[in-house]
């Protein structure tokens, strides 16, 4: 899975998305981004610049919004069937930009789990493959959702989950973006060779804490904490 990640290097997103030429207004760093939370995409219906979506999909047909809390997540290997995703896998694909993305590793004794940092060993942003949906409510309103997909996890990732998020390559990225179900040969697991992962604090575990330090490496620490 993917439950939490970051977007710091945003002075870098010009050259992850070179085709859109006005950045973000106004988008702060972020260091432990959460399900519900606004995040941003590019979304195909409108490539050429930034939105904001809350994440977590919310399908069209949905009656109550909060089914998007359990929809971070959507996995590659089932878009096609399911009710929930098979329609955004046909027609509404996303770029997710991410420079790094968390995830807890089981300590050796088995019951406590160590939180971990993931990101290219460059250090640069790369793109997660992700759908999005609109949602209209009774009275009016509108919402924008996205999930981020996974896949099965590469010889990085398999120590710690047996998920990971799709993270695209720059010459992949706009055939996501412009693709139907047919890209779905991209939903692979990215290079372990090109990635690293370190632990980091367990203020992590808490989507209230944000900040540099949650980035920083630190000696393994076991926690059972998580919310």
């Amino acid at each position: 899975m993917c439950g939490r990640y970051t977007l710091i290097n945003l002075a870098h997103l010009s050259n992850l998305f070179p085709w859109i030429t006005e950045g973000p207004a106004d988008v702060p760093a972020r260091y432990n981004i959460a399900p519900s939370q606004p995040i941003l995409a590019v979304a195909n219906d409108q490539p050429d610049q930034f939105d904001f979506f809350v994440w977590g999909l919310i399908p069209s047909w949905a009656k109550d919004p909060s089914i998007g809390s359990k929809l971070c997540n959507a996995r590659a290997e089932t878009l096609a069937e399911k009710n929930t995703f098979k329609n955004a896998y046909r027609r509404r694909h996303c770029l997710i930009p991410a420079d790094g993305f968390y995830e807890w590793k089981l300590n050796a004794d088995g019951k406590t789990k160590q939180p971990m940092y993931i990101r290219l060993r460059n250090g640069l942003p790369f793109a997660l493959a992700g759908l999005w949906e609109t949602w209209h409510g009774p009275n009016g309103e509108e919402l924008r959702s996205a999930t981020i997909i996974t896949t099965k996890p590469n010889e990085l990732m398999a120590s710690m989950h047996d998920r990971m998020p799709v993270m695209l390559r720059p010459d992949d990225q706009q055939r996501w973006l412009h693709g139907d179900e047919t890209a779905g040969d991209l939903l692979t697991p990215y290079p372990a060779s090109e990635m690293e992962a370190y632990p980091v604090s367990t203020n992590v575990n808490s989507a209230r804490n944000d900040g540099p330090d949650l980035i920083r490496p630190v000696e393994r620490q076991k926690t059972t904490l998580f919310d």
